[in-house]
């Protein structure tokens, strides 16, 4: 599976070459590991390894180490990639110093914030404080947390692309905040131990992505507009299709990622993601168009008159100015590639 992103893989390492030296002969710990984004970051650094003989190490937090075994073998059999099982609330410390820490534990999900709001928030602010409390034990120098757009609450009509400086919130009162409310005090919680502590802090503010491991069967519209066009369609479009979203592709996601790491600067939060507008309706109609024929989209609503269309659309100019990221990979080839990916995978 794993050379089936070879070519991705040498992109990441492209953009990210000088960077590694930091790594080398060094530990990291990783929670979140098996997760889409974890996932990227394993394959990501594991290539570097190889390809640069680092000699680094990553100690990867996973409740399940069987699964993850099951899901990606080569990441988990790798020399240099060792599974700490454990709750991310909980977890024993491992023993010994990391360099670095990248906290990617709890993802988005529909149903957990639907069914158990409080048990997804707890997750989000004991499990930071217990990785970040392991960052202070161990002597990390950097720690980076895997935050949310979703801090900013409701996306105002009036602004096209929500930047850093907004200050807008989720609503308190409402169950399905739990989520973004969970990552505002996860970010303050950094804020906290950098001044504290002298740890290194960065904030990822991620928004929408698309690629290889991204899951077909939850609540990200793009997957499960992949996976209705894997199975021969039509591609489903449950609402009015008007809500407008951008996509960043998972390699380029992770150059991201990685650069911040090493040189964002501390407490500075970054939104991640891309600012090129897309509504549902139009998406559905792109991914259908990267099937061979091409499939048929049906949408469920009719749009509104009058009504704005939502949004959750990034500013990512403060990452692009200050780190000068790239968006090298466009949505079509990154849908393309994704159903690439999939269509080897799922035989």
């Amino acid at each position: 599976m794993g050379n089936l992103l070879a070519s991705d893989l040498d992109h990441i390492l492209q953009h990210t070459k000088g960077l590694w030296d930091e790594m080398r002969d060094k530990r990291i710990f990783i929670t979140g590991g098996t997760g889409f984004i974890g996932c990227w970051l394993l394959e990501s650094f594991a290539w570097a390894n190889d390809k640069l003989h680092l000699k680094a190490s990553a100690i990867v937090l996973t409740r399940n180490p069987a699964a993850f075994q099951r899901k990606a073998p080569h990441l988990a059999s790798h020399p240099a990639i060792y599974l700490h099982a454990g709750d991310v609330r909980s977890f024993e410390f491992p023993e010994g110093e990391f360099y670095s820490i990248i906290h990617a534990a709890t993802e988005a999900s529909s149903k957990q914030i639907e069914e158990q709001p409080l048990l997804m928030f707890d997750t989000i602010v004991e499990g930071t404080r217990h990785t970040l409390e392991l960052a202070r034990r161990c002597c990390a120098k950097k720690f980076l947390l895997i935050s949310s757009g979703g801090i900013y609450g409701k996306h105002p009509p009036e602004i096209t692309h929500l930047p850093e400086e907004y200050y807008g919130a989720p609503n308190p009162m409402d169950k399905r905040s739990a989520y973004a409310e969970g990552k505002r005090a996860a970010e303050m919680l950094c804020a906290i131990y950098s001044e504290k502590d002298g740890l290194e802090t960065k904030i990822a503010r991620c928004f929408a992505f698309v690629g290889p491991y991204l899951p077909l069967n939850s609540h990200f519209a793009i997957g499960n507009f992949i996976r209705d066009g894997l199975l021969g369609g039509p591609i489903q479009v449950k609402g009015d299709g008007t809500p407008c979203r951008s996509y960043l592709y998972s390699a380029d996601l992770v150059i991201w990622l990685w650069t911040m790491l090493f040189r964002a600067q501390s407490c500075r939060p970054y939104n991640i993601g891309a600012e090129y507008i897309i509504s549902i309706e139009e998406l559905a109609h792109l991914v259908a168009s990267c099937f061979k024929p091409v499939r048929s989209v049906h949408v469920a609503l009719k749009a509104p008159v009058g009504q704005s269309p939502e949004r959750y659309i990034p500013s990512v100019r403060r990452a692009m100015r200050e780190l000068d990221l790239p968006q090298a990979i466009d949505l079509r080839e990154a849908v393309t590639r994704t159903i690439r990916w999939y269509s080897h995978t799922m035989k």
